[in-house]
C-alpha cells in the first residue's frame, strides 16, 4: 500500500523562550509522579503540549532539560541584588536562600529525582554535575572570589554545605523554610573557617589578598 505524503500542519510555533519554560515545567511535573529514568522525550512533549519536533529544536535530551533548569535558576538568582554592606556570611546566606526559594516550584520533581538516585538511577545526577559551576556563580554573586586554588577549595566546601542543606530543604514544606534556614546557617558556619571568607564587604585582590 502506498503511503500518503505527509503534509505540514499549520500550527503556529511558540517562541523559544516559551517552549523552554513549558518543557522544564512539564518535565519536572512528570518527575514528581513518575520515574525520571522511565520518562520518554515523547512523554515530556505531550505533557508540554508541543510537538516532538518543537522539543527537539530546543532540547536534544533529558539531561539538556535539567541543564537548562540549572542555568535558569542560576540566572534568576544572579539577577537578585545583594546587600553590599552585609558580611560575607550574610551575603552568601541570602544568595543561597534566594536560590532555594526559586527552586521551590520544582521541589516535587526534584524529590522524584532524589528518589530515583536512591534507587541507583543516575539520570538525574546531571544536576550534580552542574552544581560546581552554579556554586561558583553564587560565591561570585556574594562578592567572594573563586579564583585560584583558594577558589576551588571554596567551591568544594560550599558544595558540601549546600548538599547538606538540600536534604533538609527537600523535606521542609513550611512557608518560611525555617528548618532550611537553620540548616544552611549551621552548614555555612561549619565550612567558613576553611573557606577563608573576606572579612569586609569586598575581597581584596592581587598582592593585598596575599598579605
Amino acid at each position: 500500500m502506498a503511503r500518503k505524503p505527509s503534509s505540514p500542519k499549520s500550527k503556529p510555533a511558540k517562541p523559544a523562550g516559551d517552549i523552554e519554560t513549558t518543557v522544564i515545567d512539564a518535565a519536572l511535573a512528570l518527575a514528581s509522579e513518575r520515574s525520571w529514568h522511565g520518562l520518554a522525550l515523547a512523554d515530556i512533549a505531550e505533557a508540554a503540549g508541543i510537538g516532538l519536533i518543537d522539543l527537539y529544536r530546543s532540547f536534544r535530551s533529558k539531561p539538556a532539560i535539567l541543564g537548562a533548569l540549572s542555568r535558569r535558576i542560576d540566572a534568576q538568582t544572579l539577577a537578585q541584588p545583594v546587600e553590599a554592606d552585609a558580611s560575607a556570611h550574610d551575603r552568601l546566606f541570602e544568595v543561597l536562600m534566594h536560590r532555594f526559594d526559586l527552586l521551590t516550584p520544582y521541589k516535587p520533581g526534584l524529590k522524584g529525582l532524589a528518589r530515583d538516585a536512591r534507587r541507583g538511577r543516575l539520570d538525574g545526577l546531571v544536576l550534580a554535575c552542574h552544581l560546581p559551576r552554579s556554586l561558583a556563580w553564587m560565591l561570585e554573586a556574594s562578592g567572594i572570589s573563586t579564583s585560584g586554588l583558594k577558589g576551588k577549595v571554596r567551591i568544594k566546601l560550599l558544595g558540601l554545605a549546600y548538599l547538606a542543606t538540600l536534604r533538609t530543604w527537600l523535606q521542609d514544606d513550611s512557608p518560611d523554610l525555617a528548618k532550611t534556614m537553620a540548616a544552611l546557617d549551621k552548614a555555612l558556619k561549619r565550612a567558613e573557617p576553611f573557606m577563608r571568607l573576606p572579612r569586609g564587604s569586598t575581597e581584596p585582590s592581587g598582592d593585598a589578598a596575599m598579605a
